[in-house]
């Protein structure tokens, strides 16, 4: 993970196990060599990022393995994303602070 080794990159045993969740799903922990470069959002999001990716690569390496990783939800992307700040607020949706005197 961008020049580091993944208990470098996410020192967290959490953002590691999240990393590692689509090679233990179909057994295959020493089979590859994974490197990845991540960038943007937080390590947990980084993390989700790079299992999405290893699974995807799984798939393509082997099909076999899409019914696994489809079972347990590692193929699935969450698409929500932040929404834009609109003018005349202070965010997207917060107003400014109302004044009546």
């Amino acid at each position: 993970m961008n020049e580091k080794a993944l208990d470098a990159y996410f020192l967290s045993d959490i953002h590691q196990t999240l990393v590692k969740q689509a090679l233990a799903a179909v057994k295959s922990d020493s089979e590859f060599d994974i490197r990845v470069i991540v960038e943007g959002g937080g390590i947990r999001g980084q993390a989700e990022a790079v299992r999405l990716g290893i699974a995807r690569a799984l798939v393509q390496a082997n099909e076999e393995h899409k019914p696994v990783l489809r079972k347990e939800g590692l193929l699935t992307r969450d698409s929500r994303m932040v929404e834009r700040k609109k003018y005349g607020r202070r965010k997207a949706r917060r107003k400014f602070q109302f004044s009546k005197r």
